[in-house]
């Protein structure tokens, strides 16, 4: 089913325009080592496109690495109007947002983190001696970033995810900064 469904757009597709040069204009694929570090900085992490309009003509998305040094925290900023994915791929991730920081999740390896737009956060490195690696997509080119000047609160409160499919877990296992 799928592959039929597959078959019908790409033939609709090729009847009103030209064959496709899909060597040329396919698949990319970035090696891990030619990452581009020229994008948008907040001080505390390290950013790095992989996947932007320059690189591989992308419209409508963003995605890169974000590396945080082992106890380090980024500034508190936010990305406009742009939605935010963040994969972690090694390390602890502690998310601080809100007005004022006040709040704070904590996601680890295999974890996603979802950011809205426009909403004030902060990455942290929950651990000492590992660095944080996690992959970011965005849902514009636009790299969005936009560095404030909040004063956090002292003791944020935790929010675990609850939802239907989702109980309150115990909250034992989360950690104040």
């Amino acid at each position: 089913m799928i592959a039929r469904s597959h078959e019908c757009s790409v033939s609709s597709m090729t009847e009103a325009s030209p064959t496709p040069d899909w060597r040329s204009n396919g698949v990319r694929v970035i090696p891990a080592g030619q990452l581009d570090p020229n994008t948008a900085q907040t001080p505390g992490m390290s950013r790095a496109a992989a996947i932007n309009n320059a690189r591989v003509g992308a419209q409508k998305i963003w995605a890169g690495t974000v590396v945080i040094r082992p106890n380090a925290k980024t500034g508190a900023h936010h990305h406009g109007h742009v939605e935010s994915v963040i994969y972690v791929v090694r390390g602890r991730a502690r998310m601080r947002w809100g007005d004022q920081l006040e709040f704070t999740a904590e996601a680890g390896p295999g974890d996603f983190i979802y950011v809205p737009p426009y909403v004030p956060h902060q990455e942290i490195n929950a651990l000492v001696g590992d660095d944080l690696e996690c992959v970011l997509v965005r849902s514009d080119q636009e790299p969005v970033v936009v560095n404030l000047d909040i004063a956090p609160v002292e003791a944020p409160e935790n929010v675990p995810w609850v939802d239907p499919g989702h109980p309150h877990p115990d909250l034992s296992h989360y950690h104040r900064d």
